[in-house]
């Protein structure tokens, strides 16, 4: 399976733990990663996959696939900027944000919006504005391990898992 994973460039340490684990754990389950290819958390996601000898896809918002961390396997220069959300979101089975900034608030938007499961570690929760309860959105966990076992209920076990 593919698993977006979305977050902050300008991450907190522990984010960017978070999303280490995170990325180690998926490809010990033998998902690909898809993330936005630069720094912060999609960089720590790519770190711990790529510790594991995972995958990772790299849907860079310019034109230079020179621009991607080292830890990505697979750059794509998509030249679109912020629009890549959309690439993300639809190329992922399931989406998983690690903390929270606007990108990562779109991410989730587009992901619900589209019928993407989403899981959120320490990040948004959406209320609506009518107070109702809420029949779809990012189902809220506290840690990458708590995540991880949330996308293994999703998806059931793979590989190593």
């Amino acid at each position: 399976m593919h698993v977006g994973v979305v977050g902050p460039s300008r991450a907190t340490e522990q984010e960017l733990v978070d999303a280490q684990v995170l990325g180690r754990g998926l490809a010990e389950r033998g998902h690909v990663v898809v993330c936005g290819g630069l720094g912060g958390v999609m960089e720590a996601v790519a770190r711990g996959a790529a510790e594991a000898d995972g995958v990772v896809v790299g849907l860079l918002p310019g034109s230079d696939r020179a621009d991607a961390n080292p830890f990505v396997s697979v750059a794509i220069p998509t030249g679109l900027g912020e629009l890549r959300n959309g690439l993300l979101v639809r190329s992922s089975d399931v989406v998983i944000s690690v903390g929270g900034s606007w990108g990562t608030l779109n991410e989730i938007a587009l992901a619900v919006r589209t019928g993407v499961p989403v899981i959120a570690v320490n990040g948004w929760q959406v209320t609506p504005a009518d107070g109702a309860p809420l029949t779809t959105g990012p189902r809220a966990v506290s840690s990458a391990s708590d995540a991880l076992a949330q996308l293994d209920a999703l998806l059931g076990p793979t590989m190593d898992a």
